[in-house]
């Protein structure tokens, strides 16, 4: 029996590695958003500290130069959570990008074995086309040979 052989195999082979090599850049853009997220909480977390510090100078005996560091830790945290929001922003962009590339290459790869299943298909109707006139010209020597007798 003939032996199935798609002559774009290679070129499928290549695209499923590259899909591999995208879903590679999608997992790291994933996890850098997820670190990005995470630092942008604890700045969250320690503005708050800070603010809740403010409120207990503000009771009690105050202290000008501790209020006043504290005024300015503050503003640092905000500062950094602006600087923070907008390295969030980057990484949503890379995430984004990374997996506009992965649908890309995964429609690629897609359609190459679709390619491959249409090949497959038409193969195994040449196939049985073959068997088909095969068997009928065994049936036809067969039954000329039964007449000639």
């Amino acid at each position: 029996m003939a032996k199935f052989v798609f002559p774009l195999q290679n070129v499928l082979n290549v695209k499923a590695q590259m899909e591999r090599l995208a879903k590679q850049d999608f997992s790291s853009a994933r996890a850098a958003l997820n670190k990005e997220e995470e630092k942008l909480k604890k700045i969250h977390e320690r503005k708050a500290y800070y603010e809740n510090r403010a409120k207990e100078l503000l009771q009690g005996t105050l202290d000008v130069l501790e209020i006043e560091a504290n005024k300015n830790a503050i503003i640092t945290m905000e500062n950094l959570s602006l600087e923070q929001k907008r390295n969030v922003e980057i990484a949503e962009d890379n995430l984004e990008k990374a997996r506009k590339a992965l649908e890309d290459v995964m429609i690629e790869r897609k359609t190459y074995e679709t390619l491959k299943e249409r090949a497959f298909e038409n193969f195994k109707r040449e196939v049985n086309r073959q068997e088909q006139k095969e068997v009928d010209e065994l049936t036809s020597y067969t039954y000329g040979q039964k007449r000639q007798v």
